[in-house]
């Protein structure tokens, strides 16, 4: 008890409970505001003060003083004036539950008293129920609510509160299913015979569930999770008590989590195809480091490349097979800004042709049968740094406009997927076909061929370029002794006539293939040279045209193709096509006849230019 003076804003007294309540000594109490007591409740204790002077006694649930440890007390706030003297008012200070408590024992003793044995068991009963239903109540973070065998709410908690909006007030004697759990998360009817919180109590079995909805007073609705545990008195079951959480945040936490995991997966795909591309590239990678050679057409080469490798044009490599393309390529990209990323490389002639829009692009899983996974696609995979096309020439016809979208648009769908993905990629193509002879035959599109070559580089055969020969052999024979071990021969001056006096119409690949097997047979130092089919010397050639152009000036790459084409077709004219043997067009030009085969299908001349037939 205390005994407040309110026009004062005073404590006059407090008794033993009131101090043992508040934790403060009698004589602090003495004499202190009584607004101090309850801090921020001003307005609700001059309504308080004003009823009780008013009405002659009053009570209220909505005060709470703060005691010595700072804490709000709940209590039951009861008063009335005292006679006599100024204005003072007795205020009694009781706990709620212990209130509640002798109201239902009041009229469990009335019910006694009126010999109603059926209500002495029911008071035992709603006795326990209460005792549980307040150790529920006190349950942190969770909402709790309990229903009867009616499906009516008997009791909701502050938590259940909070997360559904409502209050107790207007849900307890109510049905809890039409309020709170009335529809399935799709906003279909969830009929109350199939609500796994009323099977409860009317089977006595647990249910767990962790897939459905609770709808708050606003109309929105948040996932939860839930248990419904039945109430059984005697082996009657009276009701269910219903534990749920609002699992909303940790949805979004799983959401989040799924979706960067998949990003991480995509990423993991990625850098696992990166670093198998390396490895390939690594193992496949040519023993000679850089473009060697001291020719002319070496260093218009390189100017070439210093010229382009600091731009983001599309370059188009030409030339015969071995010629180094590749190594152009990688050189360019090498000395391009680019050089960070990786430079992944595309054998077009390698792809089988219903696989070209997924190596290409990529897949999602279960676009078609064998698709057991997403996959990052060249493109992708080149995202930022160089995506080198070799053969670029066998791609097939329709697939060459998908290709030609994503060179112009720069962005491209995988197969399966609807999703559009931007890609910066600097293309560099290569290829030892004519395509301006492609396009014009029909075999290779036109636009996409004047995508790619927008800047053509072409690479020189080697035989136009024997200067080169000395130096690059020179390096092959080094990285073919350290490679297999074995200490390095020397190259001689007569080894290296012997080379240059050869064609070579394999090039550089044909020439690391002689040095490296020379290495092998070498003796006590020496190499041993195994040129194939001899060393066919350079005679003059009886069918011949004239090296310059008709005004005398020096002929033109153009120019010197048709001269050789045209040698060609002629030297098979006199032979009646004969290609090889005594008297075929090869010893007639002075060539070994697989290198003319070769140079017959680089120009791409047919049995209507001289009736070819192979003896």
């Amino acid at each position: 008890m205390l005994v407040l003076a309110p026009e004062e804003d005073r404590i006059a007294d407090a008794n033993p409970a009131a101090v043992r309540l508040l934790g403060h000594p009698r004589q602090t109490l003495r004499g202190a505001r009584a607004s101090a007591l309850y801090p921020g409740q001003l307005a609700a204790l001059t309504v308080f003060t004003q009823a009780v002077l008013a009405k002659g006694h009053w009570w209220t649930r909505a005060l709470a003083p703060r005691d010595a440890a700072g804490r709000d007390l709940r209590v039951e706030t009861a008063a009335f004036p005292l006679p006599g003297g100024p204005t003072l008012l007795l205020v009694t200070l009781a706990d709620p539950d212990t209130v509640h408590r002798r109201q239902v024992d009041g009229e469990a003793e009335a019910y006694m008293r009126a010999g109603l044995s059926e209500w002495q068991r029911m008071e035992r009963i709603f006795r326990d129920i209460e005792h549980g239903n307040q150790l529920i109540l006190r349950a942190a973070g969770e909402g709790i609510y309990g229903v009867n065998a009616e499906g009516v709410t008997t009791f909701v908690n502050p938590a259940a509160e909070r997360m559904l909006g409502w209050a107790a007030a207007d849900l307890v004697g109510k049905d809890m299913h039409a309020a709170v759990h009335h529809t399935h998360p799709d906003g279909s009817t969830y009929p109350h015979r199939d609500c796994p919180i009323y099977a409860a109590f009317r089977d006595g079995a647990v249910r767990q569930v962790d897939h459905e909805v609770f709808w708050r007073a606003d109309g929105t609705s948040f996932p939860v999770e839930y248990t419904s545990t039945p109430i059984r008195d005697r082996g009657r079951l009276l009701g269910a008590v219903i534990v749920f959480r609002d699992v909303s945040q940790r949805r979004e936490d799983e959401r989040r989590l799924k979706s960067a995991l998949a990003e991480v997966d995509t990423l993991r795909q990625r850098l696992e195809l990166e670093n198998a591309y390396l490895k390939e590239e690594i193992r496949a990678e040519r023993h000679h480091q850089g473009i060697i050679g001291r020719s002319p057409a070496i260093a218009a080469t390189l100017r070439q490349i210093e010229l382009v490798a600091g731009t983001d044009a599309t370059v188009l490599i030409t030339g015969e097979s071995g010629t180094g393309k590749e190594l152009i390529a990688r050189a360019i990209h090498e000395a391009s800004r680019r050089s960070a990323r990786p430079m992944i490389r595309v054998n077009c002639a390698a792809i089988p042709r219903d696989l070209f829009e997924s190596e290409f692009f990529g897949h999602a899983k279960g676009s078609f049968t064998g698709a057991l996974r997403d996959r990052v696609g060249r493109f992708e995979l080149a995202d930022g740094g160089t995506l080198f096309l070799d053969e670029v020439g066998e791609i097939p016809l329709d697939l060459q406009g998908k290709l030609l979208r994503v060179l112009q648009e720069r962005s491209f769908e995988r197969v399966g997927e609807a999703r559009t993905r931007a890609v910066d990629v600097r293309v560099v193509a290569a290829t030892n076909r004519d395509l301006r002879a492609e396009v014009a035959s029909g075999r290779f599109r036109d636009d996409l061929y004047f995508r790619l070559n927008v800047f053509p580089i072409q690479a020189r055969p080697l035989r136009e370029r024997p200067e080169d020969i000395p130096p690059i052999a020179q390096h092959l024979l080094t990285a073919a002794a350290r490679r297999l071990n074995i200490p390095e021969p020397r190259l001689s001056e007569g080894d290296v006539r012997r080379l240059c006096r050869y064609a070579w119409p394999g090039n550089v690949r044909e020439l690391e293939n002689v040095i490296e097997r020379a290495a092998i047979l070498s003796a006590r130092g020496r190499l041993r040279l195994d040129l194939p089919d001899g060393e066919p010397a350079r005679t003059p050639d009886p069918v011949r045209l004239p090296v310059a152009a008709p005004d005398g000036r020096p002929a033109t790459e153009a120019e010197r193709r048709a001269r050789d084409r045209a040698e060609i077709v002629a030297a098979l004219a006199l032979t009646g096509g004969r290609i090889s043997g005594p008297g075929g067009a090869a010893a007639l030009l002075g060539l070994r006849p697989t290198t003319l085969a070769s140079r017959i299908k680089a120009h791409g001349i047919s049995r209507d230019d001289g009736d070819l037939r192979r003896s």
